[in-house]
């Protein structure tokens, strides 16, 4: 997330009570959680194996719970609890809005465009040309819609990420504060689910079909000219390339890359980073011939094992 201005790292000391160590000078332009972080964004780190990968990352500012060796061109915000200061950040710049009509005021739709009846749309939504809503879709907060984009009906597009923090007492939701970009020439068929980004984007490239019932989770990136069958399932921070096809019912886990043109056959489900090019199938999914060699092998396995111990 982008923050409307700049913000000195000494105003945002102060706004968490945390005790300031490194470059003073640091303006903060953005707040991002680990996996997303650019130059100039605050992001947090409170487990102690996971100190290297923050300090060394692109974010300029850390809120961490230990003073620790502040890297060069970096400010450290030492405090007790850095998830509830980064997370109070967040809200106080970003927070929870109360939706009170159908279609906010806020909310930039073409002329062009159709919006048929019970469609909600949030806050600072932008939707371009051509584009068609179907009933009963909701698009949420921040949400950016290219042209010629068809969202049929049941849709929600837009919707909180799926992450907590665990705590001793539970689970703790984290606010929310990306966006979902949908580009140009996009159809999304009925009751497709869209999460936004936990603090960067969700997109989906130009010219992606998704059929009925996929559920596309925060900050995954879909690349252009996909086919998604239903009830095909991706875990965030997922990249897919660009012409990759999915058949029904694939399930994707997180933070995997999934090469251009590979194509994922039905029921499979992935659990590592997939090359490009090349036809996959079963759980955990692997090229296709060999998988179909093994399956082969194991139709004569009990033939194998009577003869074995005969």
């Amino acid at each position: 997330m982008k923050l409307p201005e700049p913000v000195s790292v000494s105003k945002l000391a102060e706004m968490i009570g945390a005790k300031l160590i490194g470059d003073e000078t640091l303006m903060a332009t953005g707040i991002n959680e680990i996996h997303q972080v650019e130059k100039g964004d605050i992001s947090f780190v409170d487990v102690e194996k996971y100190y290297k990968k923050s300090l060394h990352s692109a974010a300029s500012i850390i809120i961490i719970n230990k003073k620790v060796k502040c890297p060069p061109s970096k400010a450290l915000l030492v405090c007790d609890d850095p998830f509830e200061a980064y997370n109070e950040l967040v809200l106080s710049y970003r927070p929870v809005p109360i939706q009170t009509q159908a279609v906010s005021d806020t909310a930039q739709i073409h002329e062009s465009t159709i919006i048929e009846p019970n469609v909600v749309i949030g806050q600072h939504v932008k939707i371009g040309r051509n584009c068609h809503i179907h009933a009963n879709v909701t698009i949420g907060e921040y949400t950016e819609i290219g042209d010629d984009v068809t969202i049929q009906s049941g849709c929600s597009i837009g919707a909180d990420a799926f992450y907590f923090k665990r705590t001793p007492y539970g689970y703790q939701k984290w606010r929310s504060c990306g966006r979902v970009i949908i580009e140009d020439q996009v159809d999304i068929g009925v009751g497709c689910t869209v999460c936004r980004g936990v603090s960067g984007d969700t997109i989906i490239g130009m010219g992606t079909k998704l059929d009925a019932q996929i559920h596309i989770g925060h900050d995954v990136r879909i690349g252009q000219h996909c086919l998604i069958a239903a009830q095909v399932g991706i875990a965030g921070n997922t990249v897919l390339g660009d012409w990759v096809i999915l058949y029904g019912q694939v399930g994707i886990a997180q933070n995997l890359k999934i090469g251009d043109k590979a194509i994922i056959l039905a029921k499979s489900g992935v659990s590592k980073d997939l090359e490009a090019g090349k036809t996959y199938f079963g759980t955990p999914a692997g090229e296709v011939r060999t998988m179909y060699r093994e399956m082969a092998a194991l139709r004569h396995l009990p033939e194998f094992l009577a003869n074995y111990y005969r």
